[in-house]
């Protein structure tokens, strides 16, 4: 995958249940401004507040509106759930799986890699790596990360710990054939500019206009303005993710009239202040279009 990818929100009604009309218009919405990919079922996604049917179902649905490339999330804390979970996205017909590394408990390098292995060996689609060490507790280790990069079916990795030291060394010393893609939107053109190869950013439900135009930039050779345009969304993208989360993230989509529908308990609602707050941060942003 390469370019600008949606960790995808679900939007939830006011019971909690799945909106389905909110997450087909929302799929159209993110395409129709430019993303390049769509990954349902991510973090952002409250994928761990879901069962493995509710993610299917999202992940059906999305794949069936959806134009571009599908990965979707299907990663959970243990590999028999991941097993039935990317096989029934295989089933939905999405292009790729995108699979967090094991949580809660403390596992060994050796142990994460044959984890990722087992799945590889067995899935049908390529699969992707996604670290996010501040949500699990662990971060993959650059070995480990160039030893996975060499199986044929191991197409790439989303890297969140935000450890742009890490991922540069791990871009060096991997297979040529395995796709980076940086999770944290403040620092997208500085990702460009160290090798990778896109994005799957959660700025991108909120601007997914902005987003993409940093990516175009890079790829017109204008890095400077790609770099502009990175440094005035920072702040925007430092209250939805690190300050409010996912609250954040729908709250700054309301702002925009976009079908974020209702956050799944046991996720808080934000405060008067904070969503002001976040409106104000939204129509900064959108004054650069």
């Amino acid at each position: 995958m390469q370019g600008v990818g949606v960790p995808l929100v679900t939007p939830f009604d006011s019971d909690g249940d799945i909106d389905e009309q909110k997450l087909r218009e929302l799929t159209s919405w993110v395409i129709e401004n430019g993303v390049d990919f769509i990954v349902p079922c991510g973090s952002n996604g409250e994928s761990e507040l879901m069962t493995v049917s509710e993610r299917s179902q999202v992940i059906e649905i999305v794949n069936q509106v959806s134009t571009v490339p599908v990965v979707a999330g299907t990663g959970h804390p243990g590999l028999t759930e991941t097993k039935q979970q990317t096989s029934q996205a295989t089933a939905s017909g999405v292009d790729a799986a995108l699979i967090i590394t094991p949580f809660y408990y403390t596992y060994g390098q050796d142990s994460i890699e044959e984890y990722f292995v087992n799945i590889a060996d067995s899935s049908d689609i390529p699969v992707y790596l996604y670290s996010v060490p501040v949500k699990t507790g662990l971060k993959l280790a650059t070995e480990t990360i160039e030893s996975l990069s060499t199986h044929s079916n191991i197409h790439g990795i989303k890297d969140s710990s935000g450890d742009v030291v890490l991922l540069q060394q791990a871009i060096d010393g991997s297979s040529g054939e395995f796709h980076y893609l940086i999770g944290n939107g403040s620092l997208f053109a500085t990702g460009l500019e160290a090798g990778v190869e896109g994005g799957i950013l959660a700025l991108a439900n909120v601007v997914p206009e902005l987003v993409s135009e940093i990516y175009r930039y890079y790829q017109g050779g204008d890095r400077k303005e790609a770099q502009r345009l990175n440094r005035h969304l920072i702040e925007l993208n430092q209250a939805i993710t690190s300050k409010y989360g996912i609250p954040g993230v729908k709250a700054a989509m309301k702002a925009r009239g976009k079908p974020a529908g209702q956050t799944r308990s046991p996720l808080p609602t934000l405060s008067t202040q904070s969503e002001r707050e976040i409106q104000k941060l939204v129509q900064e942003a959108i004054r650069q279009k």
